[in-house]
């Protein structure tokens, strides 16, 4: 009886709906000064780093605080090296042999340039998080699996290509994403830009699955039959700053949707903090023109966004959310009768 209330427990801790607003509590300005006082430090010697990073902090959530905050804004991402290592895995994928030895490869080329350049891709990123974390004696993992963002190619979708940390706080297992929150990358030169984004870190579960998914499908961290790798392949786009403005995208559910003309389709989300209705736009594009339009029957309550939009024209349509002038979802409507 004792071993099944203990497993019981276990469940329950681990679908719980964990995120950012269990620490509401808890100010982090203490952690975040902490890893730019050490931003000069070097990788040559992990355990001293967790020693200035951790010494002076009382909990555990402040503690992978200033380790995951000091790897963000410390480690560039070589999105070169990224697009090589995808490029490669997709030529070797049907040759057992050769996809084993680039993988040998790649991981001594990922962890060479990570220590003497502070340079990586996602799983050194993740690795790095989880082995500075472990040594702080706060429990890590690094998740293997799907990411996709506006330039992923879901057609060619069929092997994982990205890495990210779920860790343990209070009994409760929690996503962050420290790749991504590290900064952007110019899609025309692959050049890196370091801008924090604090929307990945301790992200709400039903949120990161919208571009995220484990290999393991317990590492969703849901208790959700209907989430499938169907489901989010099919799943619209979201981007950086949705992890800043949303908790949870609800609808609509699917990038690509077909609709008749002036047929209404409902927008729903839940968010992080209050907005008012005149922050919320849409981007119409035709492939003509695209205009800049107020949605219909706005409402905000008990911080769920909803609105309403209609097309009264046959077309193919591009629509992008906007709150304020930061882009947060993009989905297409093909309008026939």
């Amino acid at each position: 009886m004792k071993v099944f209330r203990f497993l019981l427990l276990f469940i329950i801790a681990f679908q719980s709906n964990a995120q950012i607003s269990d620490f509401n509590n808890i100010d982090f300005k203490k952690a975040d000064s902490i890893a730019l006082e050490c931003k000069d430090e070097g990788l040559y010697n992990l355990p001293e780093l967790v020693h200035k990073l951790t010494l002076n902090l009382d909990t555990d959530v402040e503690r992978f605080r200033a380790i995951y905050m000091w790897v963000c804004i410390n480690i560039e991402n070589d999105y070169t090296l990224f697009l090589k290592n995808n490029k490669r895995r997709q030529k070797y994928q049907n040759d057992s042999t050769k996809l084993t030895n680039w993988n040998i490869h790649i991981r001594r080329k990922i962890f060479k340039t990570l220590l003497k350049d502070k340079k990586t891709i996602c799983t050194g990123y993740a690795y790095l998080v989880k082995k500075l974390s472990n040594l702080a004696n706060i429990n890590c993992e690094i998740i293997q699996g799907y990411g996709r963002t506006s330039s992923t190619n879901i057609d060619k979708l069929n092997a994982p290509n990205h890495s990210w940390n779920a860790v343990e706080l209070n009994g409760k297992w929690y996503l962050c994403d420290p790749t991504w929150a590290s900064g952007i990358i110019n899609p025309e030169t692959y050049a890196f830009k370091f801008e924090y984004n604090d929307g990945y870190f301790l992200t709400s579960p039903k949120l990161f699955a919208v571009n995220h998914f484990p290999e393991n499908e317990k590492w969703l961290l849901l208790n959700n039959p209907n989430l499938t790798f169907k489901t989010f392949l099919e799943a619209p786009i979201i981007y950086g700053k949705a992890y800043n403005a949303l908790a949870i995208h609800d609808t609509p559910k699917k990038l690509h949707n077909a609709l008749r003309p002036n047929e209404k389709v409902t927008f729903k989300y839940q968010l992080i903090k209050p907005i008012t209705t005149n922050q919320v736009h849409l981007i119409v594009d035709n492939g003509f023109v695209d205009r800049k339009v107020e949605p219909n029957a706005v409402q905000i309550k008990d911080d769920t966004l909803t609105f309403e939009h209609q097309f009264s024209s046959t077309g193919f349509y591009d629509v992008h959310l906007l709150i304020d002038d930061n882009l947060i979802s993009s989905y297409t409507f093909k309008v026939k009768r």
